[in-house]
């Protein structure tokens, strides 16, 4: 019996992890402008010490255990034909392939600063990025962070653990960072931040150039729409939420007006026989969860189901985010709930136990050492 051919566009977070439920189930082919896994999450870390964080945010696709059956190519996504099922890829030498199948996962995700593009990359250029950007902050004497989501928080804090001699400020529109959480988080990483020495500065917008929020690291001065005197700085890091959809090779018609991928509440495409979405790109709710909260295994279940005649599940959005805000530090892990209330797990279980047995084997289903020749966990 033929198995059904599955298409992942994306392997990034959501898509790899789509791609590795569906492995056992059907012929997978995933597209990707990365030679591995570059991880959006934990921008931080990724400035503040980007050896940590490439240890486990930035991976060889060879390297998990559950996707060794997945085809990868490498290559930017150049064109959807809905009704003949067909994906075209443009590859690294300007060729074009083209890919049929019987479902399409999209999970290209979004652009959002210098941390997030869809540009293809080799491993050189991955590793270049990463250190040119803690060397362009190593090398400064003060850091402004402009916005108030996690992102912003998260470089925030871990600049200033990081280098406690440079002058780290956060700015932010709005009465308090992390709107978008619930308000005991802000407190309780507020707190944190004030004794790291972060300068907190509500109430201050940001003045964007005309061509939108900066995709690079710049130096000041920034000036604010709210009325302040401009502020200077050696590096400035925006980070300011102007996330952009990588959609320009779908259709227009699967898209909603700001160009995420509309999708139903069992995450397939209105239209788009065999189509679905999940992550950052899908238009679920206002704050496109299904980037977190298990929407892979949603998506991943209904592909499956679908094609074999069975019941979808539909994907349930949180009210709000939850989770970590700043990522691991000295001493250990703070997740908060939904209601605001945070736990901390020390750093020697974060290292002995939930990254080589929760993330690695639980979520993972296995990742292998580098130049391991047997499959191991670690």
């Amino acid at each position: 019996m033929t198995r059904p051919r599955v298409v992942v566009a994306g392997l990034g977070d959501s898509g790899l992890l789509t791609a590795i439920h569906l492995a056992r189930h059907a012929d997978v082919v995933g597209v990707s402008t990365k030679p591995g896994l570059v991880s959006g999450q934990e921008l931080g870390l990724r400035l503040a010490r980007p050896d940590e964080w490439a240890r486990d945010y930035r991976i060889g696709f060879d390297r998990f255990r559950a996707a060794r059956s997945v085809r990868t190519v490498h290559g930017t996504l150049s064109g959807l034909d809905v009704a003949g099922r067909r994906v075209t890829v443009t590859l690294p030498d300007g060729a074009s392939e083209h890919l049929t199948y019987d479902a399409l996962v999209v999970a290209t995700g979004v652009r959002n600063g210098f941390w997030r593009r869809p540009d293809l990359q080799t491993v050189a250029e991955v590793e270049a990025d990463l250190l040119a950007a803690h060397r362009r902050l190593a090398e400064s004497g003060s850091i402004v962070v402009v916005g108030g989501g996690a992102a912003a928080v998260s470089a925030a804090g871990n600049l200033a653990a990081r280098w406690p001699d440079t002058r780290v400020d956060l700015y932010f529109p709005g009465e308090r960072a992390l709107p978008h959480h619930h308000g005991r988080v802000w407190s309780a990483v507020r707190a944190r931040l004030e004794r790291l020495g972060v300068g907190i500065h509500p109430g201050h917008r940001a003045e964007l150039p005309a061509g939108g929020a900066p995709t690079e690291i710049t130096s000041g001065p920034v000036r604010w729409s709210t009325g302040q005197e401009p502020v200077r700085a050696d590096a400035v890091i925006w980070a300011v939420g102007a996330v952009r959809p990588n959609t320009d090779w779908l259709p227009p018609a699967l898209l909603d007006d700001a160009g995420f991928v509309r999708v139903g509440p069992d995450l397939r495409v209105p239209d788009a026989p065999g189509v679905y979405a999940v992550g950052d790109v899908a238009a679920t709710d206002p704050l496109r969860t299904s980037a977190r909260n298990k929407g892979h295994q949603v998506v991943a279940h209904n592909v499956r189901a679908e094609l074999a005649g069975r019941t979808l599940r539909t994907y349930q959005a949180p009210r709000r985010r939850w989770g970590s805000v700043l990522g691991p530090q000295p001493d250990g892990l703070v997740v908060f709930a939904p209601d605001g209330r945070g736990f901390r797990i020390p750093r020697p279980v974060v290292r002995g136990v939930l990254q080589p047995v929760i993330v690695r084997w639980g979520i993972y289903r296995g990742i292998r050492r580098r130049g391991a020749a047997v499959d191991e966990g670690t």
